[in-house]
């Protein structure tokens, strides 16, 4: 059953200025200008303006026990008709399905259509739905409203259309390009994440997908955020590709004061990998969406400065500001598609892409923060990463923060290519050869780190090449290395670290640099846990 929708004008503002066009250029231009008054970011801002100016409204759920009380494969089972998929025989770049409510997606989401001008809301029936082996009774959703969220179709491979696009739960959206797989996602906007006080998860309570034309290669989605704290508009301008980028405009109006704001969140899982191997035997080196936090920033004179973070699944929570004057990007990376480096045939973490997040404007001073949660399995997100502004954000005024998020695979195109990046990290016991050749751990823990970049490959082992590092007021270096890795075609650092206070993390950093002193890479750096 395709997907119904009732078709009524944009809101009154906008009913507004068409009356005034009218009066002003007569029935003669109204056309012309009914197309520059059609539904836009203005009119989402306008009514995100005027929601910040009431008094918040929690969202309500009419879903019957039934829906509520789903487990995750049960809720798997009610799946979306292909053929009632929005637009789906219209021949469009573009096709829309729809997700149910159910288990904790439970809150009803309003989702429109923008067709020249006119703003469509699309109601939800069961008939679009097969509910397969979940237990849901079809018959008894008569009284449900709304969709949980929706899934954008578009031939990313030329030939069939699959799915590439999700936004659902809270603010969460994710995509992927040509030859990838789900990974790391996005937010609208993050508040007071891992304060004590707890975190609040504002909501995209109604979109307006605007319908492409036959030749269009981008698709339009607006959005209305809201939550206790504050309500927002978005544009999400969504180009698909070998890399999908994603442009997301952004308006946001504080209801009150935020101890925290986070702005182009990234929301990852990390559970191991060779930097921190799994205190289990497992067959798979690794299990990650994203291995590292990068940051790139300029100084002073304009130029380029990186830093890779290496991820943790710490015993703790942990929480690591990096302070950025200016900040060029940052993103969530999964440094290695190689399928060696992680041997899973069924979750192939070999195709999950990097999420980079560019600053279309300057934002000012604040920081990159990276919160780390523990996590005992692959099933949580224990990763987040966001822009937090040190300035304090006024309250009631609108608030803009624009950026591209980038969805690739080919993370290279993204660095500087006069400075070698982190290819790999390894964590192993220290150790020191004796006399009869056995090894023998020396009490330090051993950080292999691989340097790799075009402008490494022409430098030998002669040419000088030398290490800064630093492990902070906890740590001792008791030994540093730098050589040449001819497999790579880069250098290997290698640095044996000893906590002071085994209780208290150890701050790492390191670059290689060339014999005039020259930065020759981005800064490496990583936190010893407490007690590793």
């Amino acid at each position: 059953m395709p997907v119904h929708s009732q078709s009524h004008r944009v809101g009154p503002q906008g009913r507004l200025q068409k009356r005034i066009a009218v009066l002003s250029i007569g029935l003669a231009g109204f056309f012309s200008a009914h197309l520059a008054f059609a539904f836009n970011f203005e009119d989402v801002a306008d009514q995100a303006r005027s929601l910040s100016q009431e008094s918040y409204s929690a969202p309500s759920s009419n879903l019957p026990d039934s829906l509520k009380q789903l487990d995750f494969k049960h809720y798997s089972d009610i799946q979306f008709k292909p053929d009632a998929s929005l637009w789906r025989s219209e021949d469009l770049p573009f096709d829309i399905g729809f997700f149910h409510q159910g288990m904790r997606y439970d809150m009803p989401v309003k989702i429109n259509q923008v067709d020249e001008g006119e703003v469509k809301p699309l109601t939800y029936s069961p008939d679009q739905f097969n509910f397969g082996d979940s237990g849901i009774d079809p018959a008894s959703l008569q009284d449900v409203n709304g969709y949980a969220g929706f899934r954008v179709n578009h031939k990313l491979d030329g030939s069939s259309k699959q799915e590439m696009m999700v936004f659902l739960g809270a603010s969460y959206f994710r995509a992927i390009g040509g030859n990838q797989r789900y990974g790391s996602s996005g937010r609208g906007v993050a508040i007071n994440t891992a304060l004590s006080s707890g975190e609040e998860f504002p909501l995209f309570k109604e979109f307006w997908i605007a319908k492409p034309k036959k030749d269009d290669p981008y698709l339009v989605i607006y959005a209305l955020l809201d939550s206790k704290s504050l309500t927002g508009a978005y544009r999400f301008v969504v180009r698909p590709g070998a890399d999908t980028v994603v442009d997301v405009r952004s308006e946001l109006f504080l209801r009150t004061s935020v101890d925290k704001i986070g702005i182009a969140p990234l929301t990852s899982m990390y559970l191991f990998s060779p930097a921190q191997p799994s205190s289990e035997v497992n067959y798979r080196p690794a299990i990650h969406d994203a291995n590292g936090l990068a940051i790139q920033t300029a100084n002073d004179r304009g130029e380029d400065q990186w830093q890779w973070r290496q991820l943790a699944n710490p015993q703790r929570l942990n929480i690591s500001d990096i302070p950025v004057e200016k900040l060029r990007g940052f993103g969530l990376l999964q440094n290695s598609h190689n399928f060696d480096n992680y041997q899973d045939l069924n979750d192939r973490y070999d195709l999950r892409p990097s999420l980079w997040i560019k600053p279309l404007e300057n934002w000012g001073k604040g920081d990159v923060e990276l919160v780390e949660i523990p996590t005992p399995d692959e099933t949580n997100d224990n990763i987040v990463a966001y822009w937090k502004p040190e300035a304090k954000l006024p309250v009631g005024e609108p608030i803009n923060f624009n950026y591209r998020m980038v969805v690739t695979k080919d993370e290279q195109r993204l660095k500087n290519p006069d400075l070698a990046w982190v290819d790999q990290t390894r964590r192993s016991l220290g150790e020191t050869t004796q006399d009869n050749l056995v090894r023998k751990p020396d009490g330090s823990n051993a950080y292999i780190v691989d340097f790799k970049g075009p402008n490494l490959k022409d430098l030998d082992a002669n040419s000088g090449v030398s290490l800064e590092a630093s492990a902070g007021d906890n740590g001792d270096i008791v030994d540093r290395q730098v050589v040449r890795n001819p497999v790579s075609d880069g250098f290997r650092v290698i640095l044996k670290v000893k906590a002071k206070d085994a209780s208290k993390p150890v701050e790492m950093n390191a670059f290689i640099k060339d014999g005039t002193g020259q930065r020759l890479s981005e800064t490496w750096s990583m936190v010893q846990q407490p007690n590793d």
